[in-house]
């Protein structure tokens, strides 16, 4: 039963990647591969905050920490598309973008995921 749990927020998790994806690069109108960065960047952020608060809620080992956390956050990031993008620009020789897309989406998802901790820390009331 965990398996169909994960199965549907994976599926749940990589429609809202794409919709936000093509939005955001809708809205930027760039070349720039911004909509996987935000997805990362809120991605991270869930990430922290959700498995603070299951932890705080000893649900850690529960059915909904597998359904949020592999199925609809593995489903809704994606390194796999930051890497294609990544090298697409290296491809195209837009060492600037590259660079610029590979120190922002570590960085930020790194600062994203603290945040989401210390959100969750504060939301689970210590």
């Amino acid at each position: 039963m965990k398996l169909l749990w994960i199965g549907a927020g994976g599926a749940l998790g990589s429609v809202a990647r794409y919709l936000l994806d093509g939005w955001v690069q809708r809205w930027t109108a760039s070349g720039f591969p911004f909509g996987i960065l935000v997805v990362n960047v809120l991605g991270s952020f869930a990430l922290g905050l959700v498995m603070t608060l299951l932890e705080a809620r000893g649900a850690l080992d529960s059915t909904l920490r597998l359904t949020l956390t592999a199925g609809v956050l593995g489903g809704f990031t994606t390194y796999s598309s930051f890497n294609y993008q990544t090298l697409e620009l290296l491809r195209a020789r837009d060492w600037t973008s590259a660079g610029l897309n590979l120190a922002a989406t570590v960085v930020l998802c790194l600062v994203a995921g603290l945040l989401g901790l210390g959100a969750g820390r504060w939301l689970a009331g210590g």
